[in-house]
């Protein structure tokens, strides 16, 4: 049939927004209302006369409401083919009124969860009675409407002031899609809490998603391409998370760029005032300082050809000087944790440039897996959260490095594990000098950063390039001593790097004959 009149209506649901003024619109079409517990109680509190499941199935609900909806009465009503004969002799028989409409939401899992709730509290809000309605309902709708979604009760009311009551074919199958959608999230998300968080496994025999769409795009890296935004449930941190405050919508590549400087700038999470521009995934200028226009501009001198239309991240809220200095520029995005009212009328005044308030910075150390399509598969690794103290570092060459060089070592070591592989990095003086990023050799790598150097000091009219006195961080180690040999040729006086070479020995050889200060981390950074 494509054409169902509700007639009788069951609301059972865990998040009761907008549900009262749904059944007073409901009980103005004439549709009887079956509710449960604290459902039931809301809407006869609000004036509506309901009947309790009780009264449908003559079985009470019991075991702290487990066991309410499992009842054939229940699904009979919902699973009934009504133009079916036998099944509609099975109503008879049985006394089984059949259920138009069900309104369901399920239990809390994720927020219990998110909260931090102990074991016990958490299994209570695995939902059993709600999915099975949603399924039922959903398997049968072509006579059955399900509703899951309170945003989707203003849709509902139109349907039926529409249709005089009745609900199209159409609508119940677009809302059966969406009911199927939610209760294999809800599964997912149970069988993931399972699995990591109350086993540990890291790689479960079988792996599941869930998430919620949150935007389409306009299109994906290149415009032949279509392309969407998911949230998985309960994330509340990060680039998609973020508030948008002016501009246009996020394109694809600005969130896969945007992503990538707030991952580096969590690293600074708790350190100085530190100012992120990032061109195509990869950083092309970091810089700490006392003040966050002072980082702005030591960051954007890295590399000034390559900031143009990129992406800028804070970790300091933005005032209106810092603003101004950003807009001198073509910026697609600019991201900090606030930004103060002068701030965001110069940014106005730049209509496409998109503006995000990120709240607090994700933490770098933070567990979890990175996913990777392949042809026929998916690739899972625990996400580079690696870190290495400076009670990590070993000293291999004859001269150890300066305070100083140690403090670039770490900061351009900071940077490389963000930089795509092959990862080259100079910094001085907490800011970068140079990056030079995915080439086939290091050596490229090391060449190419200290061009950009070069140019840098021509266009800034430096006496020589900053990767004069730098530190050099490589994210692997060098295979040969040519990539070391140009970082000596850029000017670079130490250098960190991973080690673990078979040609280590001449490596490090060739650094104490050129007079630099080389530590290993044992840790290498890959990231292709």
């Amino acid at each position: 049939m494509t054409s169902i009149t509700i007639k009788r209506a069951l609301l059972s649901v865990s998040d009761k927004s907008g549900v009262v003024e749904l059944a007073q619109s409901l009980a103005h079409h004439g549709v009887d209302l079956i509710s449960t517990g604290g459902t039931a109680k809301i809407l006869r509190d609000a004036g509506l006369e309901v009947s309790d499941i009780s009264d449908v199935t003559n079985f009470p609900e019991m075991m702290d409401g487990r066991v309410k909806t499992l009842h054939p009465k229940v699904h009979g009503g919902l699973l009934a083919v009504r133009d079916n004969e036998e099944h509609v002799s099975a109503m008879n028989q049985h006394d089984i009124e059949a259920i138009d409409l069900v309104i369901v939401n399920l239990y809390p899992f994720a927020q219990t969860v998110a909260k931090g709730a102990d074991r016990p509290e958490i299994i209570e809000n695995i939902d059993i009675g709600g999915p099975s309605m949603v399924r039922s309902a959903a398997k049968n709708h072509g006579f059955v409407t399900i509703m899951t979604d309170p945003s989707d009760y203003e849709a509902l009311l139109s349907e039926l002031n529409e249709n005089k009551g009745a609900t199209s074919l159409d609508f119940r199958k677009k809302m059966a899609a969406k009911a199927f959608a939610a209760t294999a999230a809800y599964d997912s998300m149970i069988a993931n809490w399972f699995a990591f968080a109350d086993q540990g496994e890291m790689f479960p025999q079988s792996l599941t998603f869930g998430g919620t769409r949150s935007d389409i795009l306009r299109y994906g890296e290149n415009p032949h391409q279509a392309a969407a935004l998911y949230l998985p449930y309960g994330a509340s941190q990060g680039i998609a998370a973020a508030e948008q405050v002016q501009g246009k919508a996020l394109s694809y590549n600005n969130y896969n760029d945007a992503d990538a400087a707030l991952e580096l700038l969590s690293e600074f999470k708790d350190g100085p005032p530190t100012v992120v521009i990032v061109k195509h995934a990869n950083p092309c200028g970091v810089a700490s300082a006392d003040n966050i226009i002072t980082a702005y501009r030591n960051a954007l001198e890295c590399d000034s050809v390559s900031a143009f239309g990129g992406i800028v991240v804070c970790n300091r809220p933005l005032d209106g000087k810092t603003a101004e200095a950003i807009t001198e520029i073509f910026t697609e995005v600019v991201a900090a944790p606030a930004a103060d009212e002068d701030a965001r009328a110069i940014f106005a005044k730049k209509k496409n440039l998109r503006l995000l308030i990120t709240g607090e910075l994700p933490d770098p150390k933070r567990p979890g897996l990175a996913i990777k399509n392949i042809a026929g598969g998916l690739l899972l690794q625990s996400r580079d959260n690696g870190h290495v103290a400076q009670s990590d570092l070993k000293v291999v060459t004859k001269r150890a490095p300066t305070a100083q060089e140690l403090a670039d070592c770490q900061f351009a070591w900071t940077v490389a594990k963000h930089v795509k592989s092959n990862a080259i990095v100079y910094a001085k003086d907490g800011a970068t000098a140079g990056v030079g990023a995915g080439q086939m050799n290091r050596r490229d790598s090391a060449r190419i950063a200290a061009a950009k150097a070069a140019e840098a000091a021509e266009t800034y009219s430096w006496d020589a390039p900053k990767t004069h006195g730098s530190a050099v961080a490589s994210d692997a180690f060098f295979p040969f001593a040519d990539g070391l040999l140009a970082a000596v040729d850029a000017g670079a006086t130490a250098v960190i790097q991973p080690g673990g070479s078979m040609r280590d020995d001449e490596v490090i050889a060739a650094a104490d004959e050129a007079g630099l200060a080389m530590v290993f981390t044992g840790m290498r950074h890959f990231r292709h």
